[in-house]
């Protein structure tokens, strides 16, 4: 299965999402789960719509395909604002609690290397909660 990769920023008051091989197909949403469901419906809508068309559409969508979603350190920041505290991801990722701030409301955008820290933070303690049982 082809995978489709689609971008999330948060804009300050929603979530934007587009497919950037699919030129013209953009969505926003109040939530991330909202934006991931309207993105995929836009996205089907799309490439119906061009093939009825007869308009060409890129490889990945003549057979099956899976969209995977990759979150601007802003949306990721505020979309799980109420799970984490800047205090609690400032400890899994080594990453000044204020610097998480500036991240979260769209001030600065991380370089390379912090987007790492924050994704290697997150999976470490995903990994963690994996591993517990009850």
């Amino acid at each position: 299965m082809e995978k489709v990769f689609v971008e999330i920023e948060y804009t300050g008051s929603n979530y934007c999402a587009h497919a950037p091989v699919l030129q013209g197909c953009v969505s926003t949403g109040s939530t991330l789960d909202e934006v991931k469901k309207n993105i995929k419906e836009a996205v089907e809508f799309h490439v119906e719509s061009s093939l009825a068309d007869g308009d060409p559409i890129p490889d990945v969508f003549k057979g099956k395909y899976e969209l995977e979603f990759k979150l601007s350190a802003e949306a990721l920041l505020n979309a799980y604002s109420g799970v984490f505290t800047k205090s609690a991801l400032s400890r899994i990722t080594g990453i000044n609690e204020r610097q998480l701030w500036h991240y979260a409301a769209g001030v600065r955008r991380p370089r390379r290397v912090q987007s790492q820290r924050i994704m290697q933070g997150l999976h470490k303690l995903g990994q963690e909660l994996i591993s517990v049982a009850l």
